[in-house]
């Protein structure tokens, strides 16, 4: 422990190969996920190395170290619940507002304060996507273009063009949550009570 607080580097690779496995399996338990597990695991283990510094003041090492990575695990599953949450949240809210863009459109020229500030949202988010996202996405919403044919249009694979959709959406998703206010929130969500 003296030495890797010091900065040796094979102290710190003795340290990792010791306890690595056992951790692992630890977090494992708590996780049910190798990919997360593993990433959790070398986040600890980079986090120990940058506050090497202060192992000198540990006296028993392995209760602190599962300890730590407890709380990352704990703080990862947390964080995965809430996306989740926000997800759904979202994805239900892009439901409802698409049955209420479909009554407004239904209307004959009626047009709302809170469809047109959302439209702008949609138009500003897609103004700030990356150029290659950017054209797929027109290319499948405002083209209707299947990915196939995107894919033989710019010169990609289907799958690269799956991938630019999904962060496409992705990035307008998370902006238009960002910038829509509450009281447009709710207006939406009784709009689609009312005619839903």
């Amino acid at each position: 422990m003296i030495r890797v607080s010091k900065g040796d580097e094979t102290a710190f690779g003795i340290l990792f190969h010791t306890y690595h496995n056992k951790l692992g399996s630890y977090i494992l338990k708590l996780t049910e996920s190798f990919p997360l597990t593993e990433e959790i695991v070398q986040d600890v283990f980079l986090s120990i190395w940058q506050h090497r510094a202060t192992l000198e003041d540990i006296n028993r090492f392995e209760p602190y170290l599962f300890v730590i990575a407890r709380n990352r695990a704990f703080n990862c599953l947390k964080q995965m619940a809430r996306e989740r949450m926000r997800q759904e949240e979202w994805a239900n809210q892009f439901r409802d507002e698409r049955d209420v863009e479909e009554y407004i459109e239904g209307q004959d020229g009626y047009e709302t304060p809170c469809r047109n500030g959302y439209e702008t949202l949609i138009d500003q988010a897609i103004s700030q996507l990356p150029p290659q996202q950017k054209k797929v996405y027109q290319l499948h919403n405002q083209q209707n273009m299947g990915y196939p044919d995107i894919a033989m249009q710019l010169g990609l694979s289907a799958t690269t063009v799956k991938k630019h959709m999904s962060l496409a959406v992705r990035k307008i998703r998370d902006y238009v949550s960002s910038h829509m206010d509450p009281v447009s929130i709710l207006f939406l969500c009784c709009l689609s009570l009312v005619w839903g």
